[in-house]
């Protein structure tokens, strides 16, 4: 099992943005160290506390600080720019990164992102289809470009200014053939996107927020859509997010974790499930359908969606989700604001060097058994 990283960044308001910017930065630079194999980064225009406003960007400050690790867009949002934009300029990033790039993508779901953009109104998640669609075009076509599908309101076409010899009217490719990984973050309990996903070989990423009891169905779903697709899908393709915290013992862990009223794991919830309030989505956080909005308390949120512990009792707890999930290609640890740098960072060097080998180790075992 992989380990990756993925960030909104969620920092308290108030705080300063260039520090907040640094410790981003910081973070996905000791994640590489550490041998994390991606990091993703979120997007959002205006959220006082995301603070990132352009993924691809931020991750460009990052490639010569890094060496192995891929950078990801966690999302860019498809309904927000021209997909001309998008598909030249994650093209040139993929150039600049050697390939150390993963296309991470949704449609934007922050209503005030849309309202500032005039968008509110319009169906985004079409948008969202609509833009993908020509993106890949332009990836793999040569030029002349006449790009025009049936319902698409982005027509995309360079004929009467075009001077192919001056290499005018031509668009960049991507630096990875045919192009590069494409995920798609997955919110919803059996989300009908992910069999979508799964027909146009985009992977899934599965959210650190939503309840481990509904993760299955994302895989569920995604199997069918590579079936539908007449391919089998592969585990290694599933990514998921968890928010987790490893401390040396489990009294650090349980107060830092949880219990303290500066914990970056309570104001994260407290954000998400604030917002996901407002926003009419509180089913992300319900262990079933008809569950009261009232039973969706902060108490609950944190008791199903935190991991914390010392080393031994998060193997534990990892081994334990996968026995619930079934098996997934990567472990994706939610970074959350540095209220302790030094724990923060401790807690990616032991989940890196402690626990995930012996979660490996442990699901090596019992493959060597089922395989006996």
């Amino acid at each position: 099992m992989r380990l990756g990283y993925f960030t909104m960044p969620v920092h308290p308001m108030g705080r300063d943005w260039s520090q907040t910017l640094r410790e981003d930065r910081e973070a996905i630079i000791l994640a590489d160290k550490l041998g994390f194999y991606d990091a993703f980064v979120g997007e959002h225009l205006t959220d006082a506390c995301e603070t990132v406003t352009n993924s691809m960007l931020f991750n460009a400050t990052l490639i010569h600080d890094t060496k192995t690790i891929k950078l990801a867009t966690g999302t860019t949002n498809l309904s927000q720019m021209h997909p001309v934009l998008i598909a030249v300029n994650a093209a040139m990033f993929d150039h600049l990164a050697q390939g150390r790039f993963i296309m991470g993508v949704s449609a934007g779901a922050l209503t005030s992102d849309a309202e500032a953009l005039d968008l509110l109104d319009e169906d985004r998640n079409k948008i969202f289809a609509e833009a993908i669609d020509v993106i890949l075009a332009i990836w793999e076509r040569d030029p002349p470009y006449n790009i025009d599908f049936p319902d698409n309101r982005f027509k995309v076409a360079i004929n009467r200014t075009a001077t192919h010899d001056l290499g005018i009217g031509i668009m960049a490719k991507p630096f990875q053939k045919p192009r590069p990984e494409i995920v798609g973050t997955v919110v919803a309990p059996f989300s009908p996107g992910v069999v979508l996903m799964g027909k146009r070989d985009f992977h899934p990423l599965s959210a650190n927020f939503l309840l481990a009891n509904h993760l299955k169905s994302h895989w569920t779903n995604y199997a069918k859509g590579r079936a539908e697709a007449g391919a089998k899908a592969n585990v290694a393709d599933w990514r998921v997010a968890r928010s987790i915290f490893v401390a040396d013992d489990d009294k650090t862990a349980l107060r830092y974790g949880r219990e303290d009223a500066n914990s970056p794991y309570r104001f994260y919830f407290e954000q998400m499930e604030a917002k996901m309030r407002r926003g009419n989505r509180l089913y992300v956080f319900k262990s079933h359908k008809e569950q009261p909005d009232d039973e969706i308390t902060h108490d609950f949120v944190m008791d199903h969606c935190v991991i914390h512990g010392s080393v031994n009792k998060v193997v534990d707890a990892i081994l334990a989700l996968r026995q619930q999930t079934g098996d997934f290609g990567e472990l994706v640890y939610a970074g959350m604001d540095w209220v302790d740098p030094a724990l923060s960072k401790r807690s990616m060097q032991l989940l890196a060097e402690q626990v995930m080998p012996r979660v490996n180790e442990a699901i090596g075992k019992t493959a060597k058994t089922a395989a006996e």
